[in-house]
């Protein structure tokens, strides 16, 4: 048995290991603290000017730049988007509504340029891009999901391209009510290997989830694997519009759905796939994980947005 003095010898020593441990244990807390806190550079981001900012989202966002799409509503609440032209309600020279745009001889079509990007960024303007280029190939794939579970169906994709180590960024999209992810490409690559690589996401998810239907999904982008005769093939809206990013919405999101606070950092640092390196993750995804059809429209965004079915999706072959 312990002598009386040595028992106070012992109580003392226990307090002061007690109070090493609790002030170990508060240090620990601040040090954790400071690293889940983003930095100030990053907190504030890096400052860039509205050039370099146009710049290094044309890098990224990547289809047709001979032609781009503009979203309108008129009075009678229809919206849509439409191939920009240069002489659209130039009563001398455009002939809208009566003929259609697409049959139109004095059509002169505006490019996807650096200023109509910077009017989609600064709010002047909501952009729709094409990412089918004229030789079937494309420079990024998008998964459109709409509907109550797209953030449940897109964390699950976001996982599946973790495991599979394919760098994929998700949007919330412009409504508020879906998502987009994103996959970018280094290089031209065919529209039907990115759509490949796409379906193989998805499949590899639904095994991965067996009580997970993905029913928010609607489809991928480039929707086509040929560009349709006499047309685009199906836009798909560019994010970061800046009156959208003012309501939370159009902007990349984290795995908790909050948006990155540095928007364009996180743009910068996404990883742009090889064309050698989509064919061996569509592969491989295609040989563990199956191959679901992918969905195509028949149609592009050129035709009336009023003839889609009440949904207001497409109706898709498969």
């Amino acid at each position: 048995m312990p002598e009386p003095g040595n028992k106070e010898k012992l109580a003392q020593e226990l307090a002061r290991i007690d109070s090493q441990m609790s002030a170990l244990a508060e240090l620990k807390r601040r040090y954790l603290a400071e690293l889940a806190a983003p930095s100030a550079a990053t907190a504030q981001g890096v400052v860039r000017s509205a050039e370099d900012k146009t710049s290094l989202f044309k890098s990224y966002f990547q289809g047709r730049e001979d032609v781009y799409a503009k979203r309108w509503e008129n009075r009678a609440g229809r919206s849509g988007y439409s191939p920009v032209c240069k002489h659209e309600w130039d009563r001398l020279l455009c002939r809208k509504p009566v003929m259609k745009c697409a049959y139109c001889e004095n059509r002169q079509l505006l490019p996807l340029d650096a200023a109509a990007v910077a009017g989609h960024l600064e709010g002047k303007l909501v952009a729709g891009i094409y990412p089918l280029l004229p030789n079937d190939n494309c420079r990024f794939l998008a998964m459109d999901f709409d509907g109550e579970s797209w953030l449940e169906d897109v964390s699950a994709i976001r996982r599946s391209c973790v495991t599979e180590k394919i760098p994929a960024a998700v949007e919330r999209s412009r409504s508020g009510r879906g998502g987009h992810v994103w996959i970018f490409f280094s290089e031209e690559v065919p529209a039907s290997l990115a759509r490949r690589l796409g379906t193989g996401i998805i499949s590899k998810t639904m095994m991965a989830h067996c009580g997970l239907a993905i029913e928010s999904y609607d489809r991928l982008f480039p929707n086509q694997d040929m560009m349709p005769q006499g047309g685009f093939g199906n836009l798909i809206a560019l994010p970061l519009q800046k009156e959208a990013v003012l309501a939370g919405n159009s902007v990349f999101i984290d795995e908790a759905g909050v948006p990155y606070p540095d928007q364009w950092g996180y743009l910068d640092s996404l990883k742009k796939l090889s064309r050698g390196e989509t064919e061996a993750l569509a592969a491989e995804l295609e040989k563990t994980g199956g191959r679901i059809p992918a969905r195509w429209a028949p149609l592009d965004e050129e035709d009336e947005p009023w003839t889609r079915p009440p949904s207001g999706k497409r109706r898709f072959n498969v």
